[in-house]
């Protein structure tokens, strides 16, 4: 046997070294591949936990689907400055953070006191020039709470005394709102 076959032969062998780089690229590439699948998983879930968005209607009706957690939700302003507003058909007024009343610049605050789910809470009542939702529905002049928690202050409660200016209907996947005849 020459050197070169003696080397070549060598070199063909799997040593225990080389079986050890293999492994932990193998575990490697494994490691990325469930990174990866989770990532995208991530992704479609967030997309898929997204409120479908409230619509009009030729016939001048909002319409607003049911979200998967079995809320409606629809966008709006306060004063002009945006929101995603849960309807609270429990809830006697609309309610916002303290941090969205201060940047609508909600008028006219005075203390009060809320009974909500939670028990009783202290906050205040402002005034809004300007309550809106998508698609021209609108109250002005409203009373607002201020003082709302909800984890994120671009939420807000879409309460009865913005509601009643229009007519309600619910089933069980949407609510829509109809401008009422003057």
């Amino acid at each position: 046997m020459t050197d070169e076959s003696f080397m070549a032969a060598r070199s063909r062998k799997t040593t225990p070294r080389r079986i050890r780089g293999m492994a932990v690229r193998g575990a490697l590439a494994m490691i990325a591949f469930w990174l990866v699948v989770m990532t995208v998983l991530y992704f479609a879930m967030d997309r898929f936990q997204q409120p479908r968005a409230a619509r009009v209607t030729a016939s001048g009706q909002l319409e607003i689907p049911r979200h998967r957690d079995g809320h409606f939700r629809v966008a709006g302003a306060v004063n002009g400055e945006p929101v995603m507003f849960l309807v609270d058909t429990g809830a006697s007024i609309v309610s916002v953070s303290d941090a969205l009343a201060g940047r609508a610049a909600l008028a006219g605050r005075e203390s009060a006191s809320f009974r909500t789910a939670g028990g009783e809470r202290t906050g205040q009542i402002g005034r809004a020039d300007v309550v809106s939702l998508q698609g021209g529905f609108r109250v002005t002049q409203l009373r607002v709470g201020i003082g709302l928690a909800m984890g994120n202050d671009t939420e807000a409660l879409l309460g009865q005394n913005f509601l009643q200016h229009f007519d309600v209907q619910m089933d069980r996947d949407r609510m829509v709102l109809r401008p009422r005849a003057r």
